[in-house]
């Protein structure tokens, strides 16, 4: 029997989204961020529910079974994945110091006039900041001078600057290498040393994918050496834990604060959409010695980033 004409266009609405879909799961799946255009949809991961619902009813509705079938294992992936990646391993030491850490990406400088009242009325010990040129320097060194004597920073202008502030005592420490600045920094945190470092590898733009997974293996291999030593990695990764790049570093022993703290799938870029759609690419990665107990996202006017304040208190080993 010959399928009508709108049976027949409901069927290939389905198995396109549906083939469309699977191609970046499949990908999940397989551990790998493929070629373009998968990396850059596997930050929107838990969005594609969306389109798998849609073909799962359009299947449904036209009564091809396979369709249906295909459907329901497809969103049974994304439900699995939709889960927080790797383990926690909770300190068991005694509790020596808190520490509130706040990370920002400035969209270029442009977000740095209102980045300043957050840092006032946060008040965090230590500030993350990326695409912080020189002008962007100059207002949050000499605005913060006194709160934040200590800094780190790469002093170039444009996207490939950054800074790290701190009220603790900082001495320096190597820089991971990447086309934009990721400083590092030992802070000396009540006689307790904890290494620093800034994220910021090249986003995933399709020319770009390759200088992305390198950068990411980059910050991966620095997060491998950091074994034995409290660690702080923060920033801008342009990844989220739907990319394995990125888990590739969860899985040196680093855990990300945010989902320690309840909110290891909120949104924080792009800013303007985040409320509705949007993925997690600013993180704050913690070793075993630090628990959190809050994370907040926080919108700063002229940024494409939402700003990540987490506290952390930091143990010592048993």
């Amino acid at each position: 029997m010959t399928q009508r004409p709108g049976r027949r266009l409901g069927t290939w609405c389905a198995g396109l989204l549906l083939a469309g879909v699977s191609v970046v799961v499949g990908c999940r799946v397989a551990d790998t961020d493929g070629i373009t255009p998968v990396p850059q949809l596997l930050a929107f991961l838990p969005w594609l529910l969306a389109p798998a619902g849609l073909a799962l009813l359009c299947a449904l509705l036209t009564r091809w079974w396979t369709g249906l079938v295909w459907g329901v294992a497809v969103l049974g992936l994304l439900a699995w994945y939709a889960e927080p990646y790797g383990t926690i391993d909770e300190p068991d030491g005694p509790q020596l110091a808190r520490l509130r850490v706040l990370t920002a990406n400035v969209e270029s400088g442009r977000g740095t006039p209102a980045l300043v009242p957050v840092i006032r009325g946060r008040h965090p010990d230590v500030v993350f900041v990326q695409e912080c040129g020189s002008r962007c320097r100059a207002t949050l060194e000499g605005g913060f001078a006194t709160d934040y004597p200590h800094r780190r920073a790469v002093e170039e202008d444009g996207s490939k600057g950054s800074l790290i502030l701190s009220r603790h005592p900082l001495s320096p420490a190597p820089d991971v290498p990447g086309t934009m600045g990721m400083p590092g920094a030992v802070a000396d945190v009540r006689g307790h040393a904890v290494r620093l470092q800034l994220a910021h590898p090249m986003p995933p733009l399709p020319d770009q994918v390759a200088l992305w997974r390198r950068e990411l293996a980059r910050l991966r291999a620095f997060a491998a050496t950091r074994a034995r030593t409290p660690t702080i990695l923060a920033g801008d990764f342009n990844a989220s834990q739907d990319h394995a790049a990125f888990r590739h570093i969860l899985d040196t022993g680093l855990t990300d604060a945010a989902r320690l703290a309840g909110h290891d799938r909120t949104p924080s870029w792009p800013s303007r959409t985040a409320s509705v759609i949007g993925a997690q690419i600013d993180h704050v990665l913690v070793s075993r010695d630090f628990t959190a107990t809050g994370a907040r996202f926080l919108r700063v006017a002229g940024s494409d980033h939402r700003a990540l304040v987490v506290d952390l208190t930091l143990h010592g080993r048993a």
